[in-house]
C-alpha cells in the first residue's frame, strides 16, 4: 500500500484540460515520492456536450445533478474527496459535496491562497462569461481571501469566452487568439498585480512567459491542492 488519500476527479469539461490534470498530479507525486511512486487517482470523464448545453440554457441545476451522480460514483469507489477539474462548475461545487459525501478540493481556494501568499492582491480575472460575471467565484475571493478582482470589459469578456468555447474546448490553439488574450492584459497591465487563468483551458493559450506579470495558473495550483490531499490527506 502506498498510504495515498484517492482523489477522484470530476472531467471532460473538457478532456484536454483534464488530461493535463492527469499529468501534473502524477508528476508532483514522482517528484515527492520517487521510484516507480505515481498518483492513486479515480476519473470520472463527463460528455461536456450535455455540460455545455445546460449552462448556455441556466440549467445549473440540471448540470448540478450529472456531476452529482458522477461524484457519488467516486466516492463510492474509493474517493476520499473530490476535484472538479474546471472553474465554471464550481459554481456547484457545494451540490457535489452533498452528493458525494467527500469534501471538493476547491480550485479558487487553492489560487486565491497562491496569491495571497505572494503578497499580490488585484488580480486579473480571464475566465468564461459565467466565471468572470457572476459572483459565485469572485465573491469567494473576496471574501474568503480579502483579494480585488478585476474583471475586463464586456467586449473583452466576449472575446475570452468565445476562444474558450469555440477554441480550446476543441483543442484548438491559435496564435491570433493568444495575442489577442495579451492585448487584453496589456489593456489591464497598470491597474492589476497579476493574472488568474480562470479557466482550466486557457494554459493551452498563454503562460508565466507570455507577460511580466505574475500568471497564476488555476490548472496548476489545483492539480498542487489535489497532490497535497493525496499525500497528506488533509484538507
Amino acid at each position: 500500500m502506498s498510504g495515498q488519500h484517492v482523489v477522484g476527479i470530476l472531467g471532460g469539461f473538457c478532456w484536454e484540460s483534464t488530461s493535463l490534470y492527469y499529468s501534473r498530479i502524477n508528476t508532483m507525486v514522482k517528484q515527492a515520492l520517487g521510484g516507480l511512486h505515481s498518483a492513486e487517482l479515480l476519473l470520472y470523464s463527463l460528455d461536456f456536450a450535455a455540460i455545455e448545453e445546460a449552462q448556455h440554457k441556466g440549467d445549473w441545476d440540471g448540470a448540478a445533478a450529472i456531476m452529482g451522480r458522477a461524484a457519488k460514483s467516486l466516492a463510492d469507489a474509493g474517493a476520499k474527496a473530490i476535484v472538479i477539474a474546471t472553474n465554471t462548475m464550481h459554481k456547484r461545487a457545494d451540490d457535489v459535496a452533498a452528493a458525494s459525501g467527500v469534501p471538493v478540493l476547491h480550485i479558487a481556494d487553492a489560487t486565491a491562497a497562491a496569491i495571497v501568499a505572494a503578497g499580490l492582491k488585484r488580480p486579473l480575472l480571464l475566465a468564461t462569461a459565467f466565471t468572470m460575471e457572476e459572483t459565485f467565484y469572485k465573491g469567494r475571493l473576496i471574501d474568503g481571501f480579502g483579494l480585488d478582482p478585476v474583471v475586463p470589459d464586456a467586449e473583452d469578456r466576449a472575446l475570452i469566452h468565445r476562444v474558450i468555447y469555440d477554441e480550446l474546448c476543441q483543442g484548438i490553439v491559435q496564435a491570433a487568439s493568444k495575442q489577442a488574450y495579451l492585448d487584453v492584459i496589456a489593456r489591464y497591465r497598470d491597474a492589476v498585480d497579476c493574472v488568474i487563468l480562470g479557466c482550466t483551458e486557457i494554459t493551452m493559450l498563454i503562460g508565466a512567459e507570455d507577460t511580466d506579470l505574475p500568471v497564476f495558473d488555476t490548472t496548476e495550483w489545483h492539480a498542487r491542492a489535489a497532490t497535497d490531499f493525496l499525500l497528506k490527506g488533509e484538507v
